[in-house]
């Protein structure tokens, strides 16, 4: 079983209701990106400056596994899958805090950034170390 460090509670809003009556699609990766973003703040201890973002997102694919509803409480789990040399993968998943079902789960891959020469680039290791002492801990 996959040990989940971070959780972030999501409030759903109404404009999240699509005519099914459950949380569109489109939503959850937004309700993915609001875990993602605050993982990594918590692994800094800082809100993220976005004018020097190491990493980029260059794949993201999600499983909906059951309708999120309106009524649900929910909250976005994320941990760090691993490294390789210009990337990082991460797990995530939104579950239901009443009756404990994951309602979808997410894998990311972030790339290493220049965006001065708009390329990628091997994450240097004291920012990779960061990360392995938060999930290690």
């Amino acid at each position: 079983m996959e040990k989940y460090k971070h959780s972030l509670e999501i409030q759903i809003r109404f404009s999240d209701i699509d005519p099914l009556n459950h949380v569109n699609n489109s939503c959850v990766f937004q309700y993915y990106d609001l875990g993602r973003i605050n993982y990594v703040e918590s692994v800094l201890g800082t809100d993220l400056d976005w004018t020097e973002v190491v990493v980029v997102i260059v794949h993201i694919e999600a499983n909906f596994l059951s309708p999120i509803l309106k009524s649900d409480k929910i909250v976005v789990e994320t941990h760090l899958e691993g490294f390789g040399n210009k990337s990082m993968t991460m797990q995530q998943r939104i579950v239901d805090c009443r009756s404990g079902l994951i309602k979808s789960t997410c894998q990311t891959i972030l790339s290493g950034f220049d965006k001065r020469n708009s390329s990628s680039v091997v994450i240097g290791q004291a920012f990779k170390q960061r990360f392995m002492d938060y999930e290690s801990s």
